[in-house]
């Protein structure tokens, strides 16, 4: 990977903003596409080049990254009439680092391989502050060689990158991730609620558990904001409950019980419905207050 590849980026909302910007500090000749221009001005102010369609990206890119919503936004990046795979060139790597389906991510590879390109799926976890920080986690799936020619530009994202296999492999990791994610949430967030009721100072209560068996990233860097009542998005609501939604999708594929991980989907579904969807995904303390009937 030289400081000339043409990197193409799709997408630059909370987190791929950061992550783009990133890759454009270290020099590579950067051109951009997001449905909301005005997101990607930091960028193009820096130098990006703006671009009018996702397959625009492509013809002037060697290697694509794609962060972007949903599985339907997926899908019409990669495979609308003006998206990446009509335009993309030979020898090029498509990488999308959106959390979506596993199944999807391998038909984007099989659609890219006929074409001489490359498929990566490689979602990523550690949310707005490791997207910041450089910091992120990464979960790659696809052929090594490909891998390994992008490692570099991985580096310049996160720090713990790890090749799990094939296509759709980084996409089946993430869910993992998520599943951890959701029954810890939930445990965290009936812990304020239980030491809120008890009368504890909750900063003072933290203090004591983040540093014992129960500590973890979220007790770390979401617990803090739920006790100030800070429940701006490092990741949304409505992107979470998706997850969730995949989760539960591959599981009943699979032929295995995900009771706990139903159960937490329903609170996130009920967020959502009471227009909480662009709330960070710690905001699901709100439901477990309202369930109990506590006013803050």
């Amino acid at each position: 990977m030289s400081e000339s590849t043409r990197i193409g980026w799709i997408g630059t909302g909370v987190m791929g903003l950061s992550m783009c910007g990133h890759l454009q500090a270290k020099g590579y000749p950067t051109t951009i596409y997001s449905r909301t221009k005005s997101r990607a001005q930091g960028l193009i102010d820096k130098g990006a080049t703006w671009a009018d369609t996702p397959g625009g990206v492509a013809a002037a890119s060697d290697v694509i990254f794609t962060i972007v919503g949903l599985p339907s936004d997926v899908r019409e990046v990669y495979f609308g009439d003006k998206g990446i795979l009509s335009a993309v060139q030979k020898g090029a790597i498509t990488v999308d680092m959106t959390t979506t389906e596993p199944s999807l991510s391998r038909e984007i590879y099989a659609a890219a391989k006929p074409k001489g390109v490359s498929a990566i799926d490689a979602p990523v976890s550690g949310g707005d502050v490791g997207a910041k920080n450089a910091t992120l986690s990464i979960m790659v799936g696809g052929d090594k060689d490909a891998v390994d020619t992008v490692l570099p530009l991985f580096q310049a994202m996160g720090k713990n990158i790890v090749h799990q296999g094939g296509a759709g492999n980084g996409q089946h990791t993430k869910m993992c991730n998520q599943i951890v994610l959701a029954g810890t949430i939930i445990g965290v967030c009936e812990s304020l609620l239980y030491g809120y009721k008890a009368g504890l100072d909750l900063d003072t209560m933290l203090s004591s558990i983040a540093k014992g068996a129960a500590q973890c990233w979220i007790l770390d860097n979401l617990a803090p904001k739920m006790v100030k009542r800070n429940f701006d998005p490092g990741f949304f609501v409505e992107h979470f409950e998706k997850d969730l939604g995949i989760v539960l999708d591959e599981s009943r594929r699979m032929g295995i019980s995900m009771p706990g991980l139903a159960l937490v989907r329903q609170f996130y579904v009920a967020l959502k419905a009471q227009g909480h969807g662009r709330l960070g995904y710690h905001s699901l303390l709100l439901v477990l207050e309202q369930l109990s009937a506590v006013n803050r």
